[in-house]
């Protein structure tokens, strides 16, 4: 990969591809040659410093280097200046003019990227229904039909409007240009932290003051793709004399404030990932280490030297599978850090009833519509799955409220196993309130807003007012329908949430029926719209149950290619060795992954949820 841009060699390492990794189709590896071996610098480096590549920041594509770009650079400042754009549709632009023209200095770069990627905006028909009933399907609907409609509204004539300034282009610009855009940017772009002198050269200002390029620092900052990323942020690496702090937004050093910004970096970007990723990825600011000021480079992880032709990988961060397919294009079998995201629509809030008061008390508490449940929870929980590990308390829920205002209500004796998001939990109370528990918690605020003087309520202080008026009880088996597989018709009226509860009890567990029918219950008011969400119903409809997937995965054999799939058919003998083997793309398998972990989680996270409502009513909640 040697003089991959003008200014940019690259002596240690090779590019090749890599099929059915854990990247985006390409890898790379170190490569022994006769450069290094001639080369007292790079042999220091290699050997001594465990530093494997080094590339010049000059050279990553960030929204600096757009809004300065010769040809594209006044055009893009001027919708930049306008709010027509924002920095992230800057570099998705700038990469799909680029594929475009005759002459781009970037081709030998560009030419090495795959041309198709494993993300579910690229599936067939066929491979994407094999995500029916998962996040993912209706989010990979969603984006792909957002993004046909801004090629339609805004790129196509924009790119033809700038692939004009240099002469035109030997083909029309389509719409799977835009998307591959999207895709490079999405699966290979990095936060970067650099010095804030770089970041704004002295550069003619906007009309308020601030250059156009501080303002793409300014919407980086409050941007975001969508609830299924979390950001690139984990996707960080070290910097040295630099800054002294790299896990916030900024800080400051000798050099001035140093920002973090996204861009691609030729080279590094090629590197896949990794749970035990071999090297991790190093700013330079001074060139202390690299000799090259504003630098990243590749450090090995170990202390040993590298082994020759073996790949260099680095960590993506801690992601589930959701987030690997959405953003990369791949899975991981049985990943650790896999996560279910549980969400009561926010639509369906007008279908309750006492709709606007509990709309009024969800916003006080600044409510959370969505759960993010990642598997490492099941350790605290009643069934851990394995033992917790040290430092792993990020991922332990916080605690319900830990005092009653009348003296009523009990502290439940399992609320140190309850694996479940407080706030969360408190929104549900909200939504399964009862008109006399209504009463209650306005009662209560109103009695503290009286005690002092204009003084606003806080959002712990009316979760506590909920949850000291509700318990557990509903909350928790609204948490069980949304989680489990059956379906109700209409509203749930007290007999049949009652009948639900004994139905989840009498598994094994008849002791507890009789003391349950004699008890009060409360109503849990779950519409048919917010079941539409019940996570086991959807996925076992569509795609059968968790031990079917199992059972496919057993049998599926991986074609990459068509030719692939032709010639395994082909050697594929008679038809009982035909019906034992299961011929599916990379793309099938990696759905089949994905959606099997969903429905493990589902069941799993179920448990917990049910053995909590168990433990709710046998406490009298």
């Amino acid at each position: 990969m040697e003089g991959l841009v003008e200014g940019f060699e690259i002596y240690s390492c090779l590019v090749e591809e890599k099929r059915g990794g854990k990247g985006s189709g390409e890898g790379l590896q170190i490569l022994q040659n006769t450069a290094i071996l001639n080369s007292p610098k790079l042999q220091i480096l290699l050997e001594i410093f465990r530093v494997l590549l080094v590339v010049p920041l000059d050279l990553a594509i960030t929204p600096m280097r757009v809004l300065q770009d010769p040809l594209i650079g006044p055009v893009c400042s001027g919708m930049f200046e306008e709010g027509d754009v924002d920095d992230r549709f800057l570099m998705i632009l700038f990469l799909t003019v680029e594929r475009l023209r005759k002459n781009s200095s970037w081709k030998p770069y560009l030419d090495m990227l795959p041309n198709t990627f494993g993300n579910p905006l690229w599936f067939s028909d066929d491979e994407l229904s094999e995500l029916k009933g998962t996040t993912l399907y209706r989010a990979t609907e969603l984006q792909k039909k957002n993004l046909l409609f801004l090629y339609d509204d805004k790129v196509k004539s924009l790119v033809e409007k700038l692939l004009n300034l240099d002469g035109g282009s030997e083909r029309e610009v389509c719409f799977e240009d835009f998307l591959w855009a999207n895709s490079v940017f999405w699966a290979r772009a990095l936060n970067i932290p650099l010095p804030r002198s770089y970041v704004f050269p002295h550069i003619e200002g906007t009309k308020d003051g601030s250059s156009l390029i501080e303002k793409s620092i300014d919407i980086f900052t409050n941007n975001s793709m969508g609830e299924l990323v979390k950001g690139m942020d984990e996707k960080r690496g070290k910097v040295h004399e630099l800054d002294s702090q790299v896990d916030g937004e900024t800080s400051t050093s000798a050099h001035g404030e140093t920002l973090w910004v996204e861009g691609l970096v030729p080279g590094i970007d090629f590197c896949n990932h990794d749970l035990k990723a071999v090297a991790t990825w190093e700013v330079d600011g001074t060139g202390s280490i690299t000799r090259i000021p504003s630098s990243m480079y590749l450090l090995s992880a170990g202390q040993s030297s590298f082994e020759v032709g073996k790949e260099i990988t680095i960590s993506y961060g801690n992601k589930g599978n959701e987030e690997l397919l959405y953003l990369y294009g791949f899975v991981i079998e049985n990943n650790p850090d896999d996560y279910l995201m549980v969400h009561y629509p926010v639509e369906a809030i007008q279908n309750v009833p006492f709709s606007d008061s509990k709309a009024q008390l969800l916003e006080e508490q600044k409510a959370e519509m969505r759960c993010l449940l990642p598997r490492s929870l099941l350790d605290h929980g009643f069934f851990p799955q394995g033992i917790p590990k040290d430092g792993d308390d990020a991922h332990k829920p916080d605690q319900v409220c830990s005092y009653s205002w009348s003296g009523q209500r009990k502290i439940p004796s399992y609320v140190n196993k309850l694996i479940f998001s407080e706030n969360f939990l408190s929104t549900l109370r909200t939504i399964a309130m009862q008109e006399d528990q209504l009463f209650k918690v306005s009662a209560l605020l109103e009695e503290l807003v009286g005690s002092r003087e204009e003084q606003p309520l806080s959002d712990t202080e009316v979760r506590a007012a909920v949850w000291e008026a509700c318990g557990d009880l509903g909350a928790l088996q609204l948490l069980v329908d949304l989680l489990n597989m059956r379906r109700y018709n209409g509203w749930m009226n007290s007999y049949e949430c009652k009948q639900s509860c004994i139905m989840h009890l009498s598994r094994g567990r008849s002791k507890d029926l009789l003391q349950l029918s004699n008890k009060p219950f409360v109503s849990c008011w779950l519409p048919n719209k917010a079941l539409s969400y019940a996570r086991m119903t959807e996925l076992e409809e569509h795609s059968g149950t968790e031990d079917s997937d199992t059972d496919l995965l057993k049998r599926a054999e991986v074609f990459e290619s068509t030719e692939q799939r032709m010639n395994e058919s082909i050697s594929s003998g008679n038809a009982d060795n035909a019906a034992e083997r299961y011929l599916i793309s990379r793309n099938k398998w990696s759905s089949i992954v994905y959606r099997r972990g969903q429905k493990q989680l589902t069941r799993l996270f179920l448990k917990e949820a049910e053995h909590a409502l168990e433990l709710a009513l046998a406490e009298g909640d």
